[in-house]
């Protein structure tokens, strides 16, 4: 994942509510299957263990993040654990393993996309630095200035 990426997820995950974190999750794993994809085809098994080893480090706090007193998450928990063979097989370099957790993947990430859009929660984190972004006078740029908010940012004290 690229630094640029990995700054956005971060800027996205201090403004997110339960839901977006949710949806958020899925697409960092979406990108990492990217990853283990890329390393497939390049035979690169270390970046492939790397990709995988993220992919389930997704997939283990999508499985602690699940309500169990709810019947669809019994559902969701085994969409999870089938994912989670799936990696296995990508580490073995089986062919289409990581198109079937993709496969999972992404029409979990749009039902949560949509329930996202109609959760009016504020963020989980709260004391989070604001962030400002608007054109400059530059061309084509963008600025984001963060206001400092104190030391105890994301801690409520």
């Amino acid at each position: 994942m690229t630094k640029e990426c990995k700054q956005q997820f971060t800027l996205r995950i201090s403004q997110a509510n339960s839901t977006e974190l949710v949806v958020i999750l899925y697409e960092m794993m979406l990108c990492y299957l990217d990853e283990a994809g890329q390393a497939q085809k390049e035979n690169d098994d270390a970046a492939l263990a790397e990709a995988i080893r993220k992919c389930r480090g997704c997939l283990n706090e999508l499985e602690h993040s699940l309500h169990m007193e709810y019947a669809q998450a019994r559902n969701l928990m085994q969409l999870y654990f089938y994912c989670a063979r799936k990696l296995v097989h990508a580490g073995q370099h089986k062919e289409g393993a990581l198109d079937e957790i993709r496969k999972v993947i992404e029409p979990l990430r749009d039902a949560y996309a949509q329930i996202a859009e109609q959760n009016t929660d504020g963020p989980v984190m709260g004391n989070s630095q604001t962030v400002y972004a608007g054109l400059t006078y530059g061309r084509n740029t963008l600025t984001e200035n963060m206001a400092d908010q104190g030391s105890n940012r994301g801690m409520r004290v």
